[in-house]
C-alpha cells in the first residue's frame, strides 16, 4: 500500500506532453513550476524523460544523489524552503554522458516505479515532464498516475505548422487515454531584442491559438523567446526571480493563474 502513501498528499497532478521534440516543454515545466510557487505553492517535478532527462541542469542539481527513505526515493530539493522538489533518471546515472539504452519494458517498470516510489509528501503541483511523442513512456505514465486522477495535460507546441500538425496526434492521444487537456501553450512565440525589447516573430505566429479554437480546448498564452530566459536557464538562475521585467514573465504568471483558476473552480 506504499503506493497510495506517496501519491497521497500531491492535491493536483499535471502532464506536460507534445508530439515533437525541442520545443521547451522542459522548459515549460520549469517555468510552470516557478510561476506557481511564486504563488506559495509547494511543487514537485517528475521527470520521465528517459533518454534526455534536462530538469536537473535547470535547477543546477545534477550532482544531486537520491537518497532512500521507508517509503522510498527522497526527491532533491531546490532550494531551502523545499518548495521545488525534483525526480528524474538523471539522478540516477553513474556518469552524466551515460545512456539509457533501454526496451521499452524497462522503461516501463522505471516509470512505474517513479509513479510509486517517490516519497513526494505534501505538494499543491505534481509537474509530469515527459519525453517527446505518444509511445511507450506515455501509455505507462499516464497508467500509473490513472488510479490519482491527474488534473490533465497542457500541450506545448511552437508556431509552425509541422509542430502544431504533431500536437494535434498528442490531442488524439489525451482523447484516447481519457486525459483531459488544461490548454495549449504557444512556446518560441516571437523573439525579444535584449537591446531594444521589440518581439520579432522568427517562426511565424498564431498556430498554437488556432490549434486550441480547432480542437475547442482553451488557448493558455504564448511564451515568447527570451534569450534572457534561456541564458538563465542555462546556467540554472531562477529566471522569474532574476527578470520580473521579461516579456515572459507575464506570460508564463498568467498561464499558470488559469491552472489555478482551474483547480480552485473544480474543487469549490
Amino acid at each position: 500500500l506504499t503506493e497510495k502513501s506517496n501519491l497521497a498528499g500531491v492535491r493536483h497532478i499535471l502532464l506536460v506532453l507534445s508530439g515533437k521534440g525541442g520545443v521547451g516543454k522542459s522548459t515549460i515545466s520549469t517555468e510552470l513550476a516557478l510561476s506557481l510557487r511564486h504563488s506559495g505553492k509547494k511543487v514537485g517535478i517528475l521527470d520521465v524523460d528517459l533518454s534526455g532527462p534536462s530538469i536537473p541542469c535547470m535547477f543546477r542539481v545534477q550532482d544531486n544523489d537520491v537518497h532512500q527513505c521507508d517509503s522510498g526515493w527522497v526527491p532533491v530539493f531546490v532550494d531551502q524552503d523545499k518548495s521545488i522538489s525534483l525526480m528524474s533518471i538523471g539522478f540516477l546515472l553513474e556518469k552524466p554522458d551515460d545512456a539509457v539504452v533501454w526496451r521499452g519494458p524497462k522503461k516501463n517498470a522505471l516509470i512505474k516505479q517513479f509513479v510509486a516510489d517517490v516519497a513526494w509528501g505534501d505538494l499543491d503541483f505534481l509537474i509530469v515532464d515527459t519525453p517527446p511523442g505518444t509511445s511507450d513512456e506515455h501509455i505507462s505514465t499516464v497508467e500509473a498516475l490513472r488510479p490519482y486522477k491527474p488534473l490533465g495535460a497542457i500541450l506545448v507546441t511552437t508556431p509552425q505548422a509541422v509542430s502544431v500538425g504533431d500536437v494535434r496526434r498528442e490531442l488524439t492521444f489525451c482523447k484516447k487515454t481519457g486525459l483531459r487537456v488544461l490548454g495549449i501553450v504557444e512556446n518560441m512565440s516571437g523573439f525579444v531584442c535584449p537591446h531594444c525589447s521589440e518581439c520579432t516573430n522568427i517562426f511565424s505566429k498564431g498556430g498554437g491559438e488556432e490549434l486550441a479554437k480547432h480542437a475547442g480546448v482553451p488557448f493558455l498564452g504564448c511564451v515568447p523567446l527570451d534569450p534572457q530566459l534561456s541564458q538563465s536557464l542555462e546556467e540554472g538562475r531562477d529566471f522569474i526571480q532574476e527578470f520580473p521585467k521579461s516579456s515572459a514573465f507575464p506570460a508564463l504568471t498568467h498561464i499558470a493563474q488559469q491552472i489555478l483558476d482551474g483547480t480552485s473552480q473544480r474543487s469549490s
